[in-house]
């Protein structure tokens, strides 16, 4: 099942799974802290097999397009998978840089 959330209402831990869905440049120039780069053309049904079923897997982008295409690909390949979109992406991280009490760092 794929549900959204706004980046900014994400709570991180060490346990969850976040995909940065963008190309390893982007990605390279600033992503959020946790994340970690899987570009769209890199998910496959091997890859979802290493993962336990249980851990929903939470996409993101720039700004939503390419967690969309993931967050569908990854439905197509896996439908007992839960899916969450990150909308507003590292743009909307950016956004918030630097106000207090924002808890998500571009890194």
């Amino acid at each position: 099942m794929i549900k959204e959330i706004p980046v900014t209402e994400l709570s991180v831990n060490k346990n969850i799974i976040i995909w940065d869905v963008r190309d390893a440049k982007a990605y390279a120039e600033g992503h959020i802290q946790g994340a970690k780069n899987q570009p769209l053309e890199t998910i496959n049904a091997e890859l979802l097999a290493t993962l336990s079923i249980t851990q929903p897997i939470y996409v993101l982008c720039g700004g939503g397009t390419k967690a969309g295409k993931a967050a569908n690909l990854i439905a197509s390949l896996d439908s007992q998978r839960d899916i969450v979109i990150l909308t507003g992406g590292t743009r909307a991280v950016r956004g918030r840089q630097g106000r207090q009490g924002w808890r998500l760092k571009i890194i």
